[in-house]
């Protein structure tokens, strides 16, 4: 009986299928990986090679791949199928399909992070028809694609940023105040200074965070304050402005002042490590024995030393493992936090003041 040859169509249905799939998967992590305070940018960059490698080969398949994105997206309506199936769309610069990308991104809850990772990924020759287009368009979340992609690549839209900057859609408003921020955009600060009065509290921190970029951090300070205290969603972006504005001495009076409550004890704590001064460390690891403060401490240890990442036995996912009253604070939290002793050995050897 003569034997029968390979099956290449079912083969290559098969593998678009599995690039497909880990795109998605590798650029969720990667999303993931990336909001981790503070975020270990080793680990992103070997993701980074990984996805790169899935997305090349959906780039060689070219408009075949698409089906498979669809059905995709349809079984798993999650971030990385959204930015999986924008992706592609862009890369076959396909108006119909890149609309419907834009309808999927639409209903996310998450500011559409899969579309704007897609539009980040992309370089700005690629998406930049779109996004022309977009950027003046009557449709608010068109213009919120726009000026995401901006931020991202960083690009000066020009006179429309200031119109931008003053527009109805908060969303809009603050992105566009961000990016004034990000580009040094000096001719518009009297513009991002009355916005600190707006009524919304995204507006309001960008419009902050941008005057610090702008070397104005002295008007935004109470606004940051009032952010960071409040320890929501947005307290690290405050307290990393807040830690940049300056001067030195005026934040550390501050934190020291958040130091004297249990509820803003762990900002302090967590602040310390965005302003640079690697002596703290012998602090930092008394800190790390209060369970209350350990996760802040851990995070404020790994941005002043990311070479520590290296050794492993530094941390632990079980803080039970530090005694009980870790195990009473944290339960069956998994979490990590640094092992103080193991840290003290390690600062030691390495002869870290």
């Amino acid at each position: 009986m003569k034997a029968q040859g390979p099956r290449p169509t079912r083969v290559a249905a098969e593998v678009i299928r599995q690039h497909a799939e880990l795109a998605a998967f590798l650029w969720a992590q990667r999303d993931s990986w990336s909001a981790e305070d503070p975020p270990d940018a080793k680990v992103i960059a070997e993701i980074d090679e990984r996805l790169e490698i899935n997305l090349d080969a959906l780039r060689i398949a070219g408009a075949p791949a698409w089906p498979f994105l669809i059905a995709q997206h349809e079984d798993f309506p999650d971030k990385g199928e959204l930015f999986a199936f924008a992706w592609m769309a862009l890369e076959l610069a396909d108006g119909k399909k890149v609309a419907q990308s834009v309808e999927l991104g639409r209903v996310t809850s998450d500011d559409a992070r899969g579309l704007v990772g897609a539009l980040a990924w992309h370089k700005p020759a690629v998406i930049g028809p779109f996004v022309r287009e977009w950027i003046g368009d009557r449709d608010a979340f068109l213009r919120f694609l726009g000026i995401s992609a901006c931020i991202e690549h960083k690009v000066d839209p020009g006179t429309t940023l200031a119109r931008l900057g003053k527009d109805h859609d908060f969303r809009v408003r603050a992105a566009a105040l961000r990016l004034a921020g990000q580009l040094r955009r000096f001719d518009l600060a009297r513009d991002v200074h009355a916005a600190l009065d707006h009524e919304d509290e995204r507006v309001r921190l960008w419009a902050s965070w941008a005057l610090v970029e702008l070397g104005s951090g002295d008007l935004a300070r109470r606004e940051l304050r009032k952010i960071a205290t409040a320890a929501g969603p947005d307290a690290m972006i405050a307290m990393r402005a807040l830690a940049k504005a300056g001067p030195d001495k005026d934040v550390r009076a501050w934190m020291g002042g958040l130091m004297k409550s249990q509820r803003t004890a762990p900002l302090a704590v967590r602040g310390i490590g965005m302003l640079g001064d690697r002596s703290v460390l012998a602090w930092l690891i008394e800190r790390m024995r209060e369970p209350y403060l350990a996760v802040a401490a851990c995070a404020a240890f790994l941005e002043l030393f990311p070479e520590a990442r290296e050794e492993t036995k530094l941390f632990t996912v079980d803080p039970t493992d530090l005694g009980p009253a870790f195990a009473e604070f944290f339960g069956d939290e998994v979490v990590g936090v640094a092992v103080p002793d193991r840290v003290e050995f390690w600062r030691a050897q390495n002869r870290v003041a």
